[in-house]
C-alpha cells in the first residue's frame, strides 16, 4: 500500500489527512494500520519521529466512527497512556486534527494542573482519553474515572514508562481494564523488561518493526567531542554562534544543570529556555511554544523532553551530558532528522563519560566519529564553577563536600571537585551543633586523615589528645576545620579555607 486511500479509512478521516497534507503513509503506519483495523493487538517497535501516533490514531478513529455509541459518565472508550505531559498533549492534538470531521470528543489529563477541571471534563464521558499514568491513577482514586468501558488501549513509549518508574502504576491499570479489548503497544526499544510488560498487555499480537532494535536514525549525522567538564559551557557557546545551527535541543543530565546552562547562555548573549520536571506546566508550555515558533532558538532539556517534544525543523541535538542509560541517547537524537529531514547530533564527552559512550556504541552498533575541539576555544571555568557537577554515584564514589584529589578529570591539587550549591546530588547529611553528624554519628570520611577512628562511646581519648581541664589549646585552629566532627591539623585548615563549601 502506498496511499492512505488504500486502507479503507472513513471519508471524514481521509478528508482531514488531505487537509494536513498527508498522502503516503510512513513504514510504521503502512504496517500497523491494516492489523489495527482488523481488531488485532499490535506490538510495534519504531523510533520517535516515524509517525507512530497516526499509526494508532487513524484506525482507532475509523473504528469509533463505524460503531458510534452514546457516552457513559466518567467512562472513555479509548485510553492512550503517555509517559510525559508534552507527548500526551501532542497525541491529543493529533486525534483532534485527524478526527476534526467526526463527532468525537478527546480529552487529555496530566499532572501539574488543577484536577477539578479534568474531573468536570470527564463527568459526561469521553470517546478518547489521553493520560499520563500518575494523573490517571489520581482520577480513579477520586472516583472521577472508570476504565470498565475501555474498548482500545494504547501504550505509547513503553520503554520510557519503565524508565520513569511507572511500572507499578501500569500493573494496577491493567487490572482495571476489561479483558475483552484491543491493545496497541509501542516502544522505541525492546529489552527483556519491555517484552515481559508487553506479554501482560497483549494477546496474540502482530509484531511490526521498521528499524532494528535500538538503532539510531540513519539520517542523523553523529559526532562526539572530547572535552573537559569545565570547558563544556564555552564549547556550547562557541558552537551556537555558528549560523548553520538553526534550532537546537541541548540535553543535560540534571534539572539544575539545565538551568545553569541557560544562565550561562544568557550571560553570553544567547537566548535560551529550559524545560524539565521542576518547571511548572505553564512554564514548560511557554518554553515549548517559543521553541516551536522560533522566538527561542535554544531549548535546554532533561530526558523528560527526549520523547515529549515533536518540533519540526530541529537542526541539531547537542548532548551536553551523555546519558548514563544508552537507550536515552537513541531517543534524544531522534528529536532531529524527523519526517525525512536530515539533522546532526553532537555529544560532549569528558573522561568520566567515556564509559557511557562505549555503552552507547555497543547498543547502537555504531562507532561515533570524533570531532576535534574548535580552534581558539577559550579556556573554561574552574571545576568548582562547571555547569554540570560530577554525577553522584555509589560504591565508594565521592559525595557531597568531600575532596577527591585522585578522581579522574580532577584539576588542581587538593581542590574539591564541585562547589555548585545547586548540583543534583545525593541526600544531604544533616549536621547538628558543632559540625558533628546529627544522624548515626558515623564519620564523613574522604578528607585528609579521615581514616582516624573516633573514641568508642563513653571512652575518654588517650592522654595528650586534649588539653587539661581549664587549659587552652597550644594552637587555636579555626572552628571550621573539622575532621569527623573534630578540629583537624594545619593541612585540613588550608584545604577547608580554600573550599567554597559553606561552613
Amino acid at each position: 500500500m502506498t496511499l492512505f486511500t488504500d486502507f479503507g479509512l472513513a471519508q471524514p478521516i481521509l478528508k482531514a489527512l488531505t487537509a494536513e497534507g498527508y498522502e503516503k503513509p510512513t513504514p510504521i503506519q503502512a504496517q500497523t494500520i491494516p492489523y489495527a483495523m482488523e481488531g488485532r493487538d499490535v506490538c510495534g517497535i519504531a523510533q520517535t519521529g516515524t509517525g507512530k501516533t497516526a499509526a494508532f490514531a487513524l484506525p482507532i478513529l475509523h473504528r469509533l466512527s463505524e460503531s458510534p455509541k452514546p457516552r457513559r459518565a466518567k467512562s472513555p472508550r479509548v485510553l492512550v497512556l503517555s509517559p510525559t505531559r508534552e507527548l500526551a498533549s501532542q497525541i491529543a492534538d493529533s486525534f483532534k486534527a485527524y478526527g476534526r470531521n467526526l463527532r468525537l470528543s478527546t480529552e487529555v489529563v496530566f499532572g501539574g494542573v488543577t484536577i477539578s477541571r479534568q474531573e468536570k471534563a470527564l463527568m459526561n464521558g469521553v470517546d478518547v482519553l489521553v493520560a499520563t499514568p500518575g494523573r490517571l491513577i489520581d482520577l480513579i482514586d477520586r472516583r472521577a474515572l472508570s476504565l470498565r468501558e475501555i474498548e482500545i488501549l494504547v501504550l505509547d513509549e513503553a520503554d520510557q514508562m519503565l524508565d520513569l518508574g511507572f511500572i507499578h502504576a501500569l500493573k494496577r491499570i491493567v487490572t482495571l481494564l476489561p479483558n475483552e479489548r484491543q491493545s496497541l503497544f509501542f516502544s522505541a526499544t525492546m529489552p527483556k523488561t519491555i517484552s515481559t510488560l508487553a506479554e501482560s498487555f497483549l494477546r496474540n499480537p502482530a509484531h511490526v518493526a521498521v528499524t532494528p532494535v535500538a538503532t539510531t536514525a540513519e539520517r542523523v549525522e553523529q559526532s562526539v567531542i572530547f572535552v573537559q567538564t569545565g570547558r563544556k559551557q564555552v564549547l556550547l557557546e562557541t558552537l551556537l554562534r555558528d549560523p548553520t545551527i538553526d534550532r537546537v535541543l541541548v540535553f543535560t543530565r540534571t534539572k539544575h544543570g539545565a538551568d545553569k546552562v541557560v544562565r550561562g547562555l544568557d550571560k553570553a548573549g544567547i537566548a535560551g529556555a529550559a524545560i524539565h520536571g521542576n518547571k511548572s506546566q505553564p512554564q514548560r508550555e511557554r518554553a515549548l511554544a517559543g521553541f516551536r515558533d522560533g522566538s527561542c532558538r535554544v531549548l535546554v532539556a532533561t530526558d523528560i523532553a527526549a520523547r515529549g517534544i515533536d518540533v519540526e525543523g530541529v537542526s541539531h541535538v547537542i548532548n551536553y551530558d551523555l546519558p548514563n542509560v544508552p537507550e536515552s541517547y537513541v531517543h534524544r537524537i531522534g528529536r532531529t532528522a524527523r519526517a525525512g529531514a536530515t539533522g546532526s547530533a553532537i555529544s560532549f564527552c569528558n573522561d568520566e563519560e567515556k564509559a557511557y559512550l562505549k555503552d552507547i556504541e555497543k547498543l547502537t552498533r555504531l562507532k561515533v566519529p570524533v570531532m576535534p575541539l574548535p580552534e581558539g576555544l577559550p579556556a573554561g571555568s574552574a571545576p568548582s564553577e562547571s555547569s554540570e557537577p560530577r554525577r553522584e554515584q555509589r560504591n565508594g564514589q565521592p559525595q557531597r563536600g568531600r575532596p577527591a584529589p585522585h578522581a579522574r578529570g580532577h584539576q588542581g591539587h587538593g581542590q574539591p571537585r564541585s562547589a555548585d550549591p545547586n548540583a543534583d546530588r545525593g541526600p544531604k547529611r544533616r549536621r547538628g551543633r558543632g559540625g558533628k553528624p546529627a544522624g548515626n554519628g558515623q564519620p564523613q570520611g574522604g578528607q585528609p586523615g579521615g581514616n582516624q577512628q573516633r573514641p568508642a562511646q563513653g571512652q575518654r581519648p588517650a592522654q595528650g589528645q586534649r588539653p587539661a581541664q581549664g587549659q587552652r589549646p597550644a594552637q587555636a585552629k579555626p572552628a571550621a576545620a573539622r575532621q569527623d566532627g573534630r578540629r583537624g591539623d594545619g593541612a585540613q585548615v588550608a584545604w577547608l579555607e580554600k573550599s567554597p563549601r559553606r561552613r
